[in-house]
């Protein structure tokens, strides 16, 4: 056994309570995401419930989604809500400017709502800034949340909803310095501020998301407009997706060397999200707790085309991209309180795939399953020592000055760990990167009590470039077996490229 592969769990020093949040997901029209992949409508021969896919329904629900986002995406602010209401064979066909052909809107409001009220997630809804307007997005805020006596709130109960769908989460516009509208960030600044007055003032209890950048110039601009009505903004959002052919190859095809790239990039995210929370908490510090939301994240493979709807496969290098990603997100959860994995069904990083009435879970389904035991548990501090995989290198230093002074090198180990609030259970998710070395890893518990009794969930496949297909829908996925462990030093066995959650009971 290597001396050096060991992970020390601090379970008396503990981070913040984990958001349930940070494990969301997103979901766009765009490509078969929506259309078949969430809605086939009343009258299909795909089981379904009122239009929703039973299947999708039940892959959302299995992972214990917690929030869902949608329109979009790019598609958000050219969407007008109003024409996604009322009978299906009434409303108004339109078409999709950014991902192309038309746009049935049989999936709207209602249909959105049902679909979290099935699955059990908070819908988080992102209004239109770039082509619509505060009145808009206020009648819209009417429709889903006024129980009274109202134009909206009474045509939303002709249409059968007579109670309020009471949305919490409303993002004012989606990338608003690109397909959102292209504004400055001084511009979208106070156009957040106009919308956030208004729709603050119409419900108090809503949390609202401004549209960050993972430049530091737009969030320290669009700040600085806000210094004096930092108590409009809740959640500031970046999008970060992994996107660069040459560095990481396609969604198969790779060679080892862009599968450590990928892996080793993973700390560009951590630098924008440090750059962001330093930002909100230098001018909110002392007035209000603003949290950062991800709310689109993921790899972005070069097959993944507007041709082709966005679909790439599903490999178990994404599965453990996401762990990694996952990972940091539990490390930064005193600041990270939401992020949505971009798209739920056939378009990018995908949790299922669809082909008629067939449906799929990916590798990266089961990291969300696996990582669903951390939901609202206390993060706890980690410390692990383990081989380095891949130095830096010249290659590594485009970008900024302030960020290349940040590399570090990539370690095979990379794990997070957690405490339920009632102090009797401890996860541990541990993700061995090496494509080549098993590992014996010493794990120790400092500060708490002893290990009991555990479980053992693994993620792993005979190739690294393993994938679930329709012929093959079950190459990749997650095995159970019980864990002997007593006491707060044990020795466990990591296998290559493999993700790994032990669920320990402590003693009383």
């Amino acid at each position: 056994m290597r001396e050096c592969n060991m992970v020390t769990v601090r379970i008396d020093e503990m981070i913040s309570s984990i958001d349930p949040n940070i494990f969301g997901h997103f979901i766009e029209h765009l490509g078969r995401c929506i259309y078949p992949g969430i809605w086939v409508g009343k009258g299909s021969s795909i089981p379904n419930e009122d239009g929703l896919r039973k299947d999708v329904v039940q892959a959302f629900k299995s992972i214990g989604a917690p929030i869902i986002r949608w329109p979009g995406g790019c598609f958000a602010d050219a969407y007008h809500w109003e024409n996604g209401i009322g009978p299906v064979e009434r409303r108004p066909r339109g078409i999709n400017i950014w991902w192309g052909g038309g746009e049935s809107n049989e999936f709207g409001t209602d249909e959105f709502i049902h679909l979290c009220r099935l699955v059990g997630a908070e819908p988080y809804i992102c209004a239109n800034v770039g082509s619509g307007s505060p009145r808009e997005a206020l009648a819209w805020l009417e429709y889903c949340n006024y129980g009274g006596n109202s134009k909206y709130a009474e045509t939303r109960a002709s249409y059968g909803h007579p109670e309020p769908y009471k949305v919490k989460y409303w993002g004012v516009g989606n990338e608003s310095w690109g397909c959102g509208g292209s504004f400055d960030p001084v511009y979208y600044a106070w156009e957040y501020r106009r919308f956030a007055t208004f729709l603050k003032q119409a419900d108090s209890s809503i949390k609202l998301i401004a549209c960050g950048h993972t430049t530091r110039d737009w969030n320290l601009k669009f700040m600085e407009v806000l210094k004096d009505a930092i108590h409009l903004i809740d959640y500031l959002s970046i999008h970060y997706y992994f996107g660069n052919p040459q560095r990481y190859g396609g969604d198969v095809d790779f060679t080892d060397e862009q599968y450590l790239n990928l892996l080793f990039d993973v700390q560009n995210l951590e630098y924008q999200i440090n750059q962001a929370i330093s930002i909100v908490d230098f001018f909110s510090e002392g007035r209000k707790d603003i949290g950062i939301a991800v709310d689109e994240w993921g790899v972005w493979h070069p097959q993944a085309m507007v041709e082709s709807g966005l679909y790439q496969q599903n490999t178990l290098r994404d599965a453990i991209l996401s762990a990694a990603v996952l990972n940091l997100f539990i490390k930064y959860s005193r600041k990270i309180r939401m992020a949505n994995l971009a798209q739920a069904v056939n378009v990018l990083q995908s949790i299922c795939l669809t082909k008629g009435e067939k449906t799929i879970l990916t590798p990266t389904y089961y990291v969300f399953k696996m990582y669903q035991s951390h939901m609202g548990n206390l993060a706890l501090k980690v410390k692990t020592e383990s081989p380095i995989i891949r130095e830096p290198s010249e290659k590594d230093s485009a970008g900024s000055l302030r960020l290349r002074k940040n590399i570090k090198p990539l370690k095979a180990l990379d794990v997070s760990a957690s405490i339920s609030q009632n102090r009797k259970e401890l996860i541990i998710t541990l993700v061995n990167q090496s494509l080549d070395e098993d590992l014996d890893v010493k794990i120790d518990l400092v500060g708490g009590n002893e290990v009991c009794e555990g479980n053992l969930t693994i993620l792993n496949a005979e190739n690294v470039r393993a994938y679930n297909d329709f012929d093959f829908p079950e190459n990749v996925k997650i095995r159970e077996e019980p864990l002997t462990v007593k006491g707060k030093t044990f020795n466990f066995k990591a296998q290559r490229h493999s993700i790994n959650r032990l669920a320990l009971k402590l003693t009383e």
